[in-house]
Formats: structure tokens, sequence, C-alpha cells
């Protein structure tokens, strides 16, 4: 990474050809080397930004041509890290540096390298969570809850939302409120019952005083509004199961495709459904007829 200080510029090849060394080294236990190779690239990350960024937001966003430049872009003045979603590599790379600190048992250096990873790119629902139950584990219930609570208009990934209820739903049974835990397990059924953790989750409850089985679909809805917790999932998660769906018809798997059109029915409904399929179906074709123009 010498190379890159004396020469002013940020390669994304090298820089990403360098992260997946360190999670080689992860995987390997080689904790420590990780550590200070992932140490070492964020410092170069600094080091450019600082360099290159304009003291101003007066140059909008859009104009930069590739993602590098972007990171020349300070979203806003008083803090110059809080930049616009640019994606990978350096989400990666302070999630990554984040994950080494928990294995070195430092939860300090793991919340701030986490911390970054998520103005990176705040889109990213998996930094969120992590960094949420960072705060959890240190006893900052607000942050949990308020990071937690992020993750439901910017998830497009029915795991994260699952894994956003099932954080809700651990809270509230432990604040004793068992029917909204309940029903939040509820809601976390509706977007994908075979999630692990949410197998586990309900496996736990049944037999208990939040059973699930006596919640009926108006008693979760009015929990979860009166909690001021969304129900259900927005637009993005949709599409993911609708194009889960198409891959699965493409395999030839009919169950699967079957179980993702309902899942996604009983969160938009049949009508926005059947208008979504129409519209990544369209999609799919004229994206195999611009191929078949190339060829």
């Amino acid at each position: 990474m010498e190379e890159l200080n004396n020469t002013g510029k940020l390669e994304q090849s090298e820089l990403t050809e360098q992260v997946m060394m360190a999670e080689g080294y992860l995987m390997q236990g080689q904790v420590d080397t990780a550590v200070e190779l992932l140490s070492r690239l964020a410092e170069d990350v600094e080091e450019y930004v600082d360099r290159n960024c304009p003291t101003t937001d007066e140059v909008q966003w859009f104009s930069f041509p590739t993602t590098f430049d972007r990171l020349a872009y300070r979203a806003v003045e008083r803090d110059p890290r809080e930049l616009r979603d640019i994606g990978e590599p350096l989400d990666r790379l302070y999630s990554d540096l984040g994950l080494a600190y928990v294995h070195q048992g430092d939860y300090n250096l793991a919340t701030e390298a986490l911390k970054t990873a998520v103005r990176w790119n705040p889109m990213s629902c998996e930094d969120r969570l992590n960094l949420a139950e960072l705060f959890r584990n240190d006893g900052d219930v607000q942050e949990y809850l308020a990071l937690t609570y992020t993750v439901f208009d910017r998830a497009s990934d029915p795991t994260c939302l699952v894994r956003a209820y099932l954080n809700f739903s651990e809270y509230f049974q432990a604040a004793e409120q068992p029917r909204l835990s309940a029903a939040l397990l509820c809601a976390a059924r509706r977007i994908d019952p075979e999630d692990s953790s949410l197998k586990a989750a309900i496996d736990q409850a049944n037999g208990t005083e939040r059973d699930l089985a006596d919640i009926s679909d108006e008693e979760e809805g009015k929990l979860l509004d009166e909690a001021g917790i969304p129900r259900g999932a927005n637009p993005e998660v949709v599409v993911c199961l609708l194009q889960c769906a198409l891959d699965a018809r493409e395999l030839g798997d009919q169950n699967a495709e079957t179980n993702y059109v309902l899942r996604a029915r009983s969160l938009a409904g049949q009508e926005m459904v059947q208008s979504l399929l129409e519209a990544l179906t369209a999609e799919d074709e004229d994206a195999g007829e611009d191929a078949d123009g190339q060829a």
C-alpha cells in the first residue's frame, strides 16, 4: 500500500485484494495478523480521504464519475466520515476489522470499526445489526433499539429483517411484554418461516405464556402499531423474495417458487405481487433480448 500513499491514488482492485487476504487470515485463526493488515489499510483510507476531501459540500455527489472519486465528498461538514453509500470495499474493510476486534475481545475498538463501516455504507443492515448487538452487550439499550429500528426501512434482504424482529422480540420478552414479543415472532415468521434463528426462537416460545398459536392477525397488527414497530416488509424485501421465486423457476424447483411467492403475497398482497412479477419477468426478457442482440 506504500505506492498508494506516494501516488495519491487508492486503487479499488488492490484494496479489495488486500481485504480478501485479511479475511483469509481470519479464517485461518491468524487474528493478530488480520488486525495488523486491516488497520494499515484503514490508515491508508483515512490518509487518502483527509488529503483529497474538499472542505465544503458545494460539489454535488453525482458529479463524481467513479466510486473512489466519491470518497472525496464530505456529505456533512461537521462529520467528514458521514458519506453516502459507496459500497465495497470500504464498508467490508471496517466490517472485517470489527469482527477481528471481537475475536480479540476488544469490544470498544470493534464498536468504533463497525460505526465506520455503517458510515461508509449506510444501507448495510448487517453491519447495523452487528453494531446494535455490541451496544446491547455493553448495556446501551437505547442505541441497540434505535439501530435495530433503522433496519426496517433499509433492509433488502429478508434475513436482516428477521434479525430485526428477533432483536425486538428478545427485548420485549425481557421487558415482561410476552404478547408483544410473540407478535414480533409472528411478524418475522411472515418474512421467512424457515430462518434457523427464528425457528429456535419459536421453539423456545411454544408452551410458554407467549405461545404464538392464539395470536391473531388483528392482535399482531395492533400490538406492533402500538409499539411503533413496522409490520411486514418494505418493497425491496418483497422484490427480493420474488426474484428468488424466479430463480427457483429457472432451476425447475416448483415448490421453492411457490413458497417464495406465497411469502411475498402475505407481505404485499396478491395485486402488488402480480404487478411486481410481471415487471420482473419483463426485465428478464429485455435483458435476454439485449444479450441476444449483442451476440
